[in-house]
């Protein structure tokens, strides 16, 4: 039998508004949390991001909230201020009645704003932990009429140092209310914490503790001798072509260095790290989820609340420290039943790091061999004909016609179409390709096991990031073809 949201207790009203944003059935995270906060009961819900949890807490909170009081009656608390403006957004979305007041407080906003606003009055805030606790300090903030708090992420807030600032909040929150923590993972000084402040918790797991999506192609690379990264991905992203992708890199000077270089070569991307201003980065969010910018370099702290539906790509040009964190990423794509790609580049010396993951994950990750220039351009022959198929069949073409006509007086038929279909691919040819000399595909498996004393010429230039694979000599792990299939 399959479960609905009215079965979970929900009003029809909300089940019907929620039926028309299209939402029709539960995730497994909403069916098991959801009837247990209508009833009351403390949660601890164990799930990863991308399952739904936000509607798991938010949904109850709607049909239990008073909506003739303007008084704060439940704190979402975050970690970061996108996830707070993703939440608050996601709330929205779940209720059309004008009555509910919702309203996100975060650092990087004039604090004077968000006073007068809870001065009108806001049933849900929406927060990250520093400022919650500042204008808690001020007296600008009363949570005496508070009935739930939520604690979503617990593990990140963990990560990023604000269990303490956590803690002084549920410190100040009255006794007698609701209280559920959301997190990925169940570390003891969560454990702890929900020990502390919750009541009777009744615990929900709804994901393998150590598989990663399996709806996620795992692909890496290995980075050739002489390489560097940026030299590496170039061809991979000519060859996958991915429509949406979040790059991961470790740092904001690595973010800024590969931008720059990705545009470049003639790329949609922008960066996304600690630098830039909240305004800033809202704009860059609003034009990534409208597909005006394709891709995003971004460091792990500030792409934690970055969430884009139909993500087709993971790039992990940066390893990260903990095989934790490499599952958090990739689960960014393949969601809600769509198939994902996860591409990692690593340098040899990285090869237990990818041990490490493949253990974690329960997979062997394909090993992808970079492509080649001739590669390429078939990849991009194939595009073109596909977009002059397109071309034959819509009713621009005809207007093209009587210069057809005229060349015709001049030129053999198949001259001209030839001599167009060059002028085009030249204009769609990627940059650091249209240089005809110097150019060196990635040395073959063969090649690889040979010691050699230098290489030529890069795919796309730039500087190197991350450890240089030097002269090592460290042959891949194991070869397996493009044909091999994904990894489901």
């Amino acid at each position: 039998m399959t479960l609905s949201f009215h079965s979970l207790g929900l009003s029809e009203e909300r089940v019907r508004h929620l039926e028309k944003a299209g939402f029709t059935a539960p995730t497994p995270i909403q069916a098991q949390a959801i009837p247990h906060l209508l009833s009351g009961r403390d949660v601890v819900g164990l799930a990863q991001t991308g399952t739904g949890k936000t509607a798991a807490f938010s949904l109850p909170l709607l049909e239990q909230v008073n909506l003739n009081s303007n008084a704060p009656q439940a704190l979402i608390l975050t970690p970061t201020r996108e996830l707070a403006i993703q939440v608050y957004q996601a709330i929205r979305t779940f209720s059309e009645d004008r009555r509910l007041h919702v309203l996100p407080i975060y650092g990087g906003q004039s604090i004077d704003i968000q006073i007068r606003r809870l001065q009108k009055g806001a049933q849900i805030l929406v927060g990250t932990p520093g400022r919650v606790l500042d204008l808690l300090k001020r007296g600008d903030l009363k949570l005496n009429q508070l009935g739930w708090l939520v604690l979503d992420e617990a593990d990140e807030m963990l990560n990023m140092g604000f269990i303490q600032d956590v803690e002084r909040i549920l410190a100040q929150a009255p006794a007698e209310r609701q209280t559920a923590f959301f997190s990925a993972t169940m570390d003891p000084s969560i454990r702890e914490l929900t020990t502390k402040f919750l009541r009777s918790p009744i615990t929900i797991n709804v994901e393998q503790p150590k598989a990663a999506p399996t709806k996620i192609n795992q692909v890496a690379y290995i980075v050739p001798r002489g390489w560097s990264k940026a030299r590496a991905l170039q061809p991979i992203l000519e060859m996958e072509d991915p429509e949406s992708a979040l790059i991961f890199v470790r740092t904001r000077k690595a973010a800024a260095e590969l931008t720059r270089q990705l545009q470049a070569a003639g790329h949609s991307v922008d960066e996304y790290h600690g630098d830039l201003s909240q305004s800033q980065r809202e704009r860059l969010l609003l034009r990534f989820r409208q597909r005006q910018v394709r891709w995003v370099v971004a460091t792990d702290i500030a792409a934690r609340g970055l969430h884009v539906d139909d993500l087709t790509h993971v790039i992990n040009y940066d390893l990260p420290d903990s095989v934790e964190s490499y599952v958090h990423r990739i689960g960014r794509t393949g969601r809600a039943g769509k198939e994902g790609t996860a591409i990692s580049i690593i340098h040899p010396l990285d090869k237990r790091k990818l041990r490490d993951i493949e253990r974690h994950v329960r997979q062997q990750l394909t090993i992808g061999t970079i492509p080649t220039r001739a590669e390429i351009e078939a990849r991009q022959l194939q595009k073109l004909k596909d977009q002059v198929r397109e071309a034959v069949a819509g009713e621009r073409m005809a207007s093209f016609l009587p210069i057809v006509a005229q060349l015709t007086e001049e030129f053999d038929t198949n001259m001209i179409a030839a001599a167009a279909l060059q002028m085009a691919y030249d204009q769609t040819r990627p940059s650091w390709m249209r240089v005809e000399q110097g150019h060196e595909d990635p040395p073959s498996y063969e090649e690889e096991r040979r010691p050699r004393r230098s290489h030529g010429s890069s795919y796309g230039g730039g500087s190197h990031h991350g450890r240089s694979s030097g002269s090592s000599g460290a042959k891949p792990v194991k070869r397996i073809s493009k044909s091999s299939g994904a990894v489901h």
